[in-house]
């Protein structure tokens, strides 16, 4: 018999006697590979939640404008050292300030305002709570990349006129009239009446987290004469490409700071936020998530890997005679050896696969909670990972027997 084809039919031999050996202590095998299990939840879950947020940032960024900043007294990127009270004091935007940035700016091909408040609205006896109303000003459905589902979008004339019309998100829309046709209808926002002249198209939610379809859009002018216009207003500026942007930031900052009238030395009292700080929370977030993930998954398979190495030295001793009697027909120290590493894999792999199948239904549950997507590379690297323990861990015992003398080993009772 060649190597190859030896090799070939001891691993063949090897895996069949691994299977009888697990299948004869079931018990024992699952509750060897337990920490396994946990530590392939672990990390499955993990690369879960991870490769989720991925998928769904550049989805979400769609939702708040391709190539615009946001001018703002805040940040949005608010680090441990973030003092509230200083921004606090800052003077608020104003609404003109849309007219002078787009008349100054070469580059910026839209310019909006947008004011948000979270009202109840009202349609005959049905409430819905919790919404996002935005009162606006016409470009923002172009800074903001909003398309309509049916009807239209407000006009420059009736923001001039404070025209009490607005658009509903797809939920909202849902939610206020069932399977009733909201175009032409009268909602209540405040206790004043607004017409529904348009329906935006589905968004889904912002990072999993917050229904971008539970919303409302009005003209801004008809939210001020509900709340005043005392509230801080987000400007929004949308540039060509982002090339353009990259540009046109520092002159929008020029701009502001001839607008705010400030000298010099005097430092911005204003902030040019932009969607990267989301991305910039989002890579923290990840580091924290596989900085204690990536240790709880590291102490449960190395628990797990140390019960297994245990179990294989019982293994080993309860063999010892079948050992001897391998040997003394002519089985290679390698063949031996081979064989309770496969064992040792075989035991973890099952470990991988108990793991996989408790991992697939939860983050099914989380992805309704938050953001999950399995995918193959997932479960590929389980496989891996489960395979790499069990070596290391199969190793000892494995050697152990492979090295074992074949003689005292007949005798062994």
């Amino acid at each position: 018999m060649s190597g190859f084809s030896r090799f070939i039919n001891s691993s063949w031999e090897g895996l069949k006697i691994s299977l009888s050996a697990l299948g004869i202590n079931k018990t024992r095998s699952i509750l060897t590979t337990l920490c396994i299990i946990i530590g392939i939840v672990m990390v499955t879950l993990m690369n879960a939640v991870s490769n989720g947020m991925d998928t769904e940032f550049d989805k979400s960024m769609a939702m708040i404008g391709q190539n615009v900043v946001y001018v703002e007294t805040q940040p949005w990127n608010r680090g441990p050292d973030y003092e509230w009270w200083e921004y606090r004091s800052r003077r608020n935007m104003k609404l003109e300030y849309v007219k002078e940035i787009q008349e100054a700016s070469r580059l910026a091909s839209d310019v909006a305002a947008s004011v948000v408040k979270r009202p109840v609205m009202r349609y005959e006896d049905v409430n819905a709570e919790g919404v996002l109303l935005a009162g606006v000003t016409e470009k923002y459905f172009d800074t903001s990349g909003l398309d309509i589902e049916e009807g239209r979008v407000f006009t420059a004339e009736e923001v001039h006129r404070a025209a009490n019309v607005v658009v509903l998100g797809a939920t909202l829309a849902e939610k206020l009239f069932d399977q009733t046709t909201p175009l032409g209808k009268d909602i209540r926002i405040r206790g004043k009446r607004f017409e529904v002249i348009g329906l935006l198209e589905k968004q889904g939610k912002f990072l999993g987290l917050a229904d971008m379809d539970r919303r409302a859009i009005t003209p801004i002018t008809a939210v001020g004469k509900i709340y005043g216009m005392r509230d801080d207003i987000t400007i929004s500026v949308k540039f060509p490409s982002e090339e353009l942007m990259r540009e046109g930031e520092y002159e929008i900052e020029g701009i502001m700071r001839r607008i705010r009238g400030l000298e010099a030395t005097e430092e911005n009292d204003f902030e040019i936020n932009k969607p990267q700080a989301f991305k910039a929370q989002l890579e923290s977030f990840k580091t924290g998530l596989y900085l204690v993930g990536g240790a709880l998954t590291a102490l449960s398979l190395i628990i797990g890997g140390i019960g297994v190495m245990n179990i294989m030295f019982v293994s080993v001793r309860e063999r010892t005679k079948e050992i001897g009697i391998r040997k003394a027909v002519g089985a290679k120290a390698w063949e031996i050896l081979y064989q309770f590493l496969i064992e040792a894999v075989v035991m973890c792999l099952l470990g991988g696969v108990i793991g996989l199948g408790i991992a697939y239904p939860l983050s099914l549950l989380l992805n309704q909670l938050f953001i999950a997507s399995i995918d193959l590379s997932v479960v590929f690297s389980a496989f891996i990972l489960c395979s790499v323990v069990g070596l290391v861990f199969g190793f000892i015992p494995a050697y152990k027997a492979a090295k074992s003398d074949p003689i005292e080993s007949l005798r062994y009772e």
